[in-house]
């Protein structure tokens, strides 16, 4: 059975490269790549609740640091090959990542075909999940200042957030559609790895028009835990999220449910609101309250964070912010962040 299977993987492959080829033939070849990214900085006082305060430079706090290189190929007809190289950096100090811990590409690190089909990558790839995220709130993806990005993937209440924003060793589908919606699918496999108890899957449908949209993301995780509950054997997540432009307000609303199967089975419920005021051409008012309730079976703990910020534009790639943030967590002191910061993408 093994060698059968071997057998008609390989003449699929032969089949695709020989289509590939004959594509490639028929069309003169065209590739382009892009050297691009993004650097944050801002300065201020930094206190989470039950976090002592400090004054300090910090990298990423608005949208996490990065640089990446991306190209496409054309192959003939409709079909691309596409691939992208993307690391995380902390400008305050020169590091690579997020943390000590992140790989070198940690943002992404893919390649795969583009078409009339869709696109689908593989490698590591950022989730539908963390797409619908930070789509679907005032503040966008800044793990520092949005209440949702900070609840969900970073929560302060003592119950993990398993699977981090980018999944190893998986494949991602996108329709890629031009009437306004997508469907995007993930999968990966746990390759044996420390924790692992199968595989990770997980989706999203997103909607978008000129005055409103919404979305539906869901993913269950078995494999690149954060940390292993005892008895781990997975974690569900589902999330529903809206927006409406009323032009001289845009609103956002989001409600997260993440349920944790181990010996001690937990759940978290995460609500979240938020609006943006434009200022001007340039400039916009943007604020986003987010609630996070953690089950613990008996007991639970909640966070209350909320977020005040004006965003001005300085040019098409630069812009400046100044933030005011305040967390609050069960049994342990408030904490207040202010502090102000310069954006650039390239």
């Amino acid at each position: 059975m093994n060698r059968r299977l071997s057998c008609l993987a390989a003449a699929a492959v032969a089949a695709t490269l020989s289509a590939a080829a004959s594509a490639q033939s028929a069309s003169p070849s065209a590739s382009s790549i892009t050297l691009y990214g993004l650097i944050d900085m801002s300065a201020g006082r930094f206190q989470d609740a039950g976090a002592a305060r400090t004054l300090r430079a910090e990298s990423g706090k608005m949208t996490t640091s990065f640089l990446g290189f991306k190209g496409t190929e054309d192959l003939g007809g409709s079909l691309k090959l596409k691939f992208a190289l993307e690391h995380y950096l902390r400008a305050d100090t020169g590091s690579v990542g997020r943390n000590s811990a992140d790989a070198f590409w940690a943002r992404n690190a893919y390649v795969g075909f583009q078409g009339d089909f869709g696109t689908s990558t593989l490698g590591r790839n950022t989730t539908p999940l963390f797409v619908s995220t930070l789509s679907f709130n005032a503040i966008g993806d800044s793990f520092g200042f949005s209440p949702s990005i900070r609840q969900v993937f970073a929560p302060s209440t003592g119950l993990a957030f398993q699977g981090d924003s980018g999944w190893n060793n998986s494949l991602l589908y996108n329709t890629s559609n031009a009437e306004g919606y997508n469907v995007s699918l993930i999968g990966n496999l746990g390759e044996g790895a420390p924790g692992a108890t199968g595989r990770n899957l997980g989706g999203n449908w997103v909607l978008l028009t000129d005055t409103w949209g919404a979305t539906i993301a869901y993913q269950q995780v078995k494999n690149g835990l954060v940390a292993v509950p005892a008895g781990f054997n997975r974690q569900d997540t589902l999330q529903f999220g809206g927006t409406y432009d009323f032009t001289v307000v845009k609103l956002y609303a989001q409600a997260t449910r993440v349920k944790t199967k181990a010996t001690v089975d937990t759940k978290s419920t995460i609500y979240g609101l938020g609006l943006a005021v434009p200022v001007g051409a340039l400039g916009k008012v943007v604020a986003q309250y987010g609630q996070a309730n953690a089950d613990f079976n008996p007991g639970e703990v909640k966070n209350r964070t909320v977020t005040l910020g004006y965003d001005h534009a300085l040019s098409k790639l630069t812009d400046a912010y100044a933030v005011v943030m305040s967390d609050r967590l069960t049994n342990v002191d408030s904490g207040t962040s202010v502090a102000a910061g310069l954006r650039v993408r390239f």
